[in-house]
């Protein structure tokens, strides 16, 4: 993984929770909705989103998050505030788990996202299209961790994001090559998963 970010996530002194946000109007309209120009204000939850995050709340089994930090895009906010309301606990946004710009692919049918990852598959570093590459990606998440290990100690921390950068993220936990992403098994929406490194 040369030019990513050095952590070691078997060591890390806070404990991370990583939550997709729920069903979006984005995902039920079959878009892709990556730029903060139609992601932050537009395509928050539908009505499938909002009860997959009331039974996620009813159903909790992991410890309870002492912060929550959220992608700033309109479907991540408002399942980061639920839970945040539902724990009582703060919550702030974090632009760095913001989705995975898709460049031209932005507003188009979600089915072009296999073209993306088919060259995912042969280089993390590829940027056609003006889409985030896969290492850029990860960079912004590992450096937010880092951020988050020199200001917290034995933390839980929810860290509520979107598909593409949390398969990413968890890739790179378990030390496997970026290019690999799409084999990890994907969250679904309003999962949620601990980061948990090899």
């Amino acid at each position: 993984m040369s030019n990513t970010p050095s952590l070691d996530f078997a060591r890390l002194h806070n404990h991370y929770l990583l939550m997709r946000h729920g069903h979006s109007q984005g995902n039920a309209m079959g878009l892709i909705v990556s730029s903060p120009e139609h992601g932050l204000s537009g395509y928050g939850l539908s009505t499938k989103g909002q009860e997959q995050i009331l039974v996620r709340l009813a159903e909790w089994h992991l410890a309870p998050p002492q912060r929550i930090l959220y992608s700033d895009f309109l479907r991540t906010r408002e399942t980061a505030l639920r839970v945040a309301e539902h724990f009582d606990v703060p919550s702030d946004p974090e632009p760095r788990l913001r989705e995975r710009f898709f460049g031209e692919l932005d507003m188009l049918p979600d089915s072009a996202y296999q073209q993306v990852w088919d060259e995912d598959a042969r280089n993390p570093d590829h940027t056609g299209g003006g889409v985030e590459s896969v290492r850029q990606v990860a960079n912004r998440l590992i450096e937010l961790i880092q951020e988050l290990e020199k200001g917290y100690q034995q933390a839980t921390l929810l860290l509520v994001s979107h598909g593409d950068p949390l398969q990413i993220l968890l890739t790179a936990a378990a030390g496997h090559d970026l290019r690999s992403h799409r084999e990890h098994f994907p969250l679904a929406p309003a999962d949620i998963r601990p980061l948990i490194g090899h």
